[in-house]
């Protein structure tokens, strides 16, 4: 979602301020990367930290760790003992996360995995109370399909992206990751096992919790 700029400082004045080390971590992600627009950034990393306290999992599962920002607020949530297994298809992000997450002391709450999403997960044997998806738009429905059997009863999933710059509006679109969003959103809307509901925060997030 497009916020006006004044309403985007007043928002940020008016909430708890950003950890130091996300806040060089947002930085040091435009300096380096291509695309560093997919960094979470404060507003919405400091709602991500607020619904991981809220839950306060043991285990969280997050899709799309780029360079580790949403990774660290999610993290800051967990049970003292808790994991956050994080998938991140790009090895070369590896150290550069890695690094931060020490610098934020949670690498020992971290478990980075390397690969796609699709092979990871079904070999994983646990139950996640948290699941945060943030992966490839293209294949968000695949991402539903293996995640949610994870998921313990009354487990949590937020979805970002769920509107993509209003882009979602447009049915007859032939981009692909428009596609995805689109169809992802579709399953969602028609499922009668989960609570869901939209937060117009940032570029929208959906809630889901699995009922059975």
């Amino acid at each position: 979602m497009i916020v006006d700029k004044k309403l985007e400082k007043y928002m940020l004045e008016h909430s708890s301020a950003e950890d130091p080390v996300l806040e060089d971590l947002y930085r040091q992600t435009y300096i380096r990367f291509v695309n560093p627009n997919m960094v979470t950034g404060h507003l919405q990393g400091k709602l991500l930290e607020f619904l991981s306290r809220m839950i306060n999992p043991e285990r969280i599962l997050e899709i799309g760790t780029f360079t580790g920002y949403s990774a660290i607020c999610l993290a800051k949530g967990l049970k003292p003992w808790g994991k956050l297994y994080t998938i991140e298809i790009n090895d070369e992000m590896n150290e550069f996360s890695h690094s931060y997450f020490c610098k934020a002391g949670v690498e020992s709450k971290i478990v980075q995995l390397t690969g796609r999403a699709q092979e990871i997960i079904p070999d994983l044997d646990l139950q996640f109370e948290l699941a945060y998806i943030d992966g490839d738009k293209r294949e968000y429905a695949e991402y539903y399909k293996i995640t949610l059997p994870k998921l313990r009863h009354g487990g949590i999933i937020i979805a970002d992206n769920v509107l993509w710059g209003d882009k979602v509006l447009d049915k007859n679109t032939k981009d692909p990751q428009t596609r995805g969003i689109i169809e992802f959103n579709e399953i969602i809307r028609k499922d009668k096992n989960i609570e869901k509901v939209i937060l117009p925060v940032r570029d929208g997030l959906m809630l889901i919790r699995k009922l059975v």
